[in-house]
């Protein structure tokens, strides 16, 4: 008798003890991005904190959402979490546009002040859309490609630099350059056909397009940092027991700053693989330097201009409190 009364309790406590919650996460980017691979590190974390009693299955490349829809999908319920590039974010939240300002922004150290200033504010706009921050990391930061050398602003007259974003256009035509829109897997074929002489893109996009050849000089100008955002549906957060919560917080603490060292890290290789297939690599030239940072003076005056007081909360720190 006492043996069948002690496997009926068993039984009884069987749901409880195997009880889970299942998450959801979307991304856009493909599994062996280094964004990637920290998120799915992340949720392995969670679900190994947690003892298993939340699972985040991590859905890669587009397969749940696509990159632009997966904001609103996690708002709506579809996703419990997701990720995405803050700069999708910026037509309903001019304010996520701050770390893709060009020119202001101009190391990792700069990028790091910048984020601890934009957080708040992200995290205010993302609970009023039900939404909770969780932690952001950026992709290595924008340099100069050209077929060319380039001393100073007055070597871009007369060339053409490709252009993908009202931005990159901008810089171009302040520059004395020919904006030239060309899809980055049209690269190559734009290079060879003469069609261009210098394009701002990451290093690492650099070495994954495999742009040696034309390209002859590549200057780490850091024109910007770019950065992902991961975050949660905030019901689904609260929804959590709070030594899950806890887990997922420290999780995601974990994972921005594992996130910051990767994306240096592949920087640097990146820089290396430059190198290594025979482009000459080196930092902006001092005159090239001061106009670059002149720039970024004018563009982060006009972003302020256009998103108005709130975005002083960021720049006005950013440039008088070092």
């Amino acid at each position: 008798m006492k043996a069948l009364v002690l496997l009926l309790a068993m039984l009884a406590a069987a749901p409880a003890l195997h009880a889970q919650t299942q998450w959801k996460l979307a991304t856009g980017y493909r599994a062996e991005s280094f964004h990637t691979r920290n998120v799915v590190q992340f949720a392995q974390e969670v679900e190994r904190a947690t003892a298993g009693a939340l699972r985040i299955k991590v859905h890669a490349s587009n397969t749940l959402f696509k990159l632009g829809d997966i904001p609103q999908a996690v708002q709506d319920a579809k996703a419990e979490a997701g990720e995405t590039i803050m700069t999708s974010l910026v037509p309903g939240m001019p304010i996520a546009g701050a770390d893709a300002v060009p020119f202001v922004v101009r190391s990792y150290a700069d990028a790091r002040r910048l984020w601890e200033l934009q957080r708040p504010l992200i995290e205010e706009h993302f609970a009023q859309r039900g939404l909770k921050a969780l932690y952001a990391v950026p992709w290595p930061p924008q340099g100069l490609f050209s077929v060319a050398p380039v001393k100073s602003a007055a070597d871009f007259k007369g060339t053409r630099m490709r252009t993908y974003n009202p931005a990159t256009v901008r810089i171009a035509e302040l520059l004395g350059a020919t904006p030239v829109d060309v899809p980055m897997v049209e690269v190559n074929q734009a290079l060879a056909a003469g069609k261009l002489d210098s394009m701002i893109t990451s290093a690492l996009t650099g070495v994954e397009n495999q742009v040696w050849g034309q390209i002859k000089q590549y200057y780490g100008i850091n024109a910007w940092f770019p950065k992902n955002i991961v975050f949660v549906n905030q019901k689904a957060f609260d929804a959590l027991p709070p030594p899950a919560r806890r887990a997922v917080t420290q999780a995601a603490a974990e994972a921005e700053s594992r996130g910051w060292a990767l994306s240096e890290a592949v920087a640097q290789e990146s820089v290396s693989e430059l190198q290594r297939k025979g482009i000459q690599v080196g930092r902006a030239p001092a005159e090239l330097d001061a106009e670059l940072k002149r720039l970024g003076e004018r563009f982060s005056r006009e972003w302020v201009q256009s998103v108005g007081n709130e975005a002083n909360k960021i720049f006005i720190p950013y440039y008088f409190q070092r």
